[in-house]
């Protein structure tokens, strides 16, 4: 197995989800005043910076410069999502949200959704196929581009909110604009996943 460095950096990213959990597991800490919240909410930030220039260092290497591999492929996506799951049931639990910008049920319900259906979908694919099949479509980098914006904009929006006016709306229509990219995202690779399994059963009819 080929571990390039677009593949060490996607593991890395996985790693970094450890820390950014713990970081934001002690923003409301009772336990911790005020300064030391903020101090575990600006490392979290840090380490999503990290993690978000990662993702489109790792795909720069992968496509430019040759790098791409089965594992690559893989990992890439599922440390996407498991980034994205975590920051939205954080972002929404009582002790990791950030006060005044809590995000709601029905985003995540359909951000993780997402997540769980395109699973799902590509289990079904491989029990067909027996193959990893992979194809990143424009729309999914989309969903992807404004769920890591949605999560940066709810983390930095204390500081925000004091010089922006209506801060609250702007996030509002950047989370909703996530999620109404997640149902499109999912909607167009079911579509292409049936397409293909459809290919599939063809080819066999065909060959019988």
């Amino acid at each position: 197995m080929r571990f390039t460095v677009a593949t060490q950096i996607t593991i890395l990213r996985v790693v970094l989800i450890v820390p950014f959990v713990m970081m934001m597991l002690n923003v409301n800490d009772p336990q911790l005043d005020s300064s030391q919240q903020n101090l575990c909410r600006y490392v979290a930030i840090i380490i999503f910076v990290i993690m978000a220039v990662s993702d489109a260092l790792d795909g720069y290497l992968a496509r430019v410069k040759n790098q791409k591999t089965r594992l690559g492929a893989f990992l890439d996506p599922m440390a996407d999502k498991l980034l994205m799951t975590c920051a939205c049931l954080l972002l929404a639990s009582e002790r990791a949200h950030i006060p005044g910008f809590k995000l709601p049920a029905e985003i995540i319900v359909i951000i993780i959704g997402k997540d769980m259906f395109l699973f799902m979908g590509f289990i079904v694919v491989y029990l067909f196929s027996q193959q990893v099949r992979i194809i990143p479509a424009v729309i999914g980098k989309i969903a992807t581009a404004l769920q890591l914006s949605m999560v940066a904009a709810i983390l930095i929006a204390p500081e925000l909110s004091k010089v922006m006016d209506g801060y609250i709306w702007f996030l509002r229509a950047v989370w909703w604009s996530a999620a109404v990219t997640a149902i499109i995202t999912t909607a167009i690779y079911i579509r292409r996943g049936s397409m293909y399994i459809e290919e599939l059963e063809h080819d066999g009819a065909k060959q019988q």
